[in-house]
């Protein structure tokens, strides 16, 4: 605990002498853990669907998992349209940073049912541009032993010998086009109704790079969704990024700190555990990247675990810090039960079929989380993030 005492306080006087420049560069922490500054539970959320109606301020966190994503999409188009949790701040890494935007746009420009619209339209378009993709299967993704397609193996060997910056020298990613056809990043800076906060991950030294709602841009986002076998590192500003989810997936302590409510839904893609052994070459494959994109979020928690209990020992780290660490309010949404029997490939492979599939999903998972813990939100906690992940 006396390490954890001097991590407070080492962080206390860098924040003391922290630059304009540094501040809008914190990392996954969500700013210097000893200030006071940023927003206060309470404060006021621009959300069109307030208007009117008794809602119930609401943090998101996101995250990543390729085509799997279209399970959050689900989740967010049933509450939206429960209309009972107004979102305050969003955050999000690979495709749930896609999400968070499109989600942040809808809302910006319309409200709830626009949102609802958009989400879908990007998911289509999503399944759209990857029609003629050599990473489509050619089985089903519900198959019990998925086969991939001639060109999927030779995409796979080919990754492995080259790097995308031979073998896609114009760094083509049909994804800037769709979403610079969605969202307005210019407008969505100034006037976004929601707190957005996307990961990334530096390449040059790991660190993870949270981009607020004030510097989000389609790089920003496309650097949030890069895996290196496959595009080339995006650039935005001076540094260059890889996806998020190698070091935050999603970012919860930005929401813990700077979120604008004093709860947080995650909505887990990735299964915390799985029981068997792993035999053929793409079962393993896939558990090292469960593993690897899993660990971010496992960190973070223990950080968060121990965030509390400092603040509940009364150590000085900011009267009003210390009050959100130690009751901020966590809910949980998962996807392992409904993604447990899809293909290995399938998180690459968005066919419509799948994605509506994990869509309704979402909104099956969203509408039983709402029966039986929507009251709970603004009261008490309705799981114990640490437990589940020890």
């Amino acid at each position: 605990m006396l390490v954890f005492r001097q991590f407070f306080s080492s962080y206390q006087d860098a924040r003391q002498s922290e630059s304009p420049a540094a501040e809008s560069r914190r990392s996954f922490l969500g700013g210097w853990l000893g200030g006071d500054d940023g927003l206060d539970v309470g404060d006021e959320i621009r959300h069109p669907a307030t208007a009117g109606q008794s809602t119930k301020p609401l943090n998101l966190a996101l995250q990543g998992g390729g085509a799997h994503g279209a399970f959050t999409w689900g989740v967010l188009d049933r509450l939206l349209e429960d209309g009972r949790c107004a979102f305050g701040s969003v955050s999000g890494t690979s495709a749930g940073a896609m999400n968070a935007v499109i989600l942040a746009a809808g809302l910006m420009e319309g409200g709830p049912d626009t949102a609802r619209a958009k989400l879908e339209a990007f998911w289509r378009g999503i399944s759209e541009a990857a029609r003629f993709s050599p990473l489509r299967s050619s089985s089903s993704a519900f198959a019990d032993n998925q086969s991939p397609s001639a060109t999927h193996v030779w995409f796979d060997v080919m990754t492995r010998l080259m790097s995308p910056y031979q073998f896609n020298p114009t760094d083509y990613n049909p994804l800037r086009e769709l979403l610079e056809s969605s969202v307005d990043f210019k407008r969505l800076r100034k006037r976004s109704p929601i707190h957005l906060f996307i990961s990334a991950t530096d390449v040059a030294d790991g660190k993870t790079r949270v981009f607020g709602t004030a510097d989000l841009s389609t790089d920003a986002v496309l650097a949030s969704a890069c895996l290196p076998h496959i595009h080339q590192a995006v650039k935005v500003g001076r540094r260059y990024y890889w996806d998020g989810g190698y070091s935050s997936n999603p970012p919860l302590m930005p929401l813990v700190r700077d979120g604008a409510a004093a709860d947080t839904l995650l909505v887990q893609i990735n299964p915390i555990t799985e029981n068997t052994v792993p035999t053929n070459a793409q079962e393993i494959a896939a558990r090292i990247s469960r593993i690897v994109f899993n660990e971010p979020l496992r960190r973070e928690v223990e950080l968060i675990a121990q965030c509390r209990e400092v603040a509940t020992e009364g150590i000085a780290i900011g009267g009003r810090l210390r009050r959100r660490v130690r009751e901020h309010r966590f809910h949980h949404i998962e996807a392992a039960r409904y993604t447990e029997k899809l293909g290995h490939g399938s998180k690459m492979t968005p066919d419509w079929t799948m994605l509506s599939h994990l869509f309704q999903c979402g909104r099956s998972a969203a509408e039983a989380w709402l029966k039986k813990h929507a009251s709970s939100v603004g009261r008490c906690q309705t799981v114990d993030l640490a437990s589940k992940f020890a």
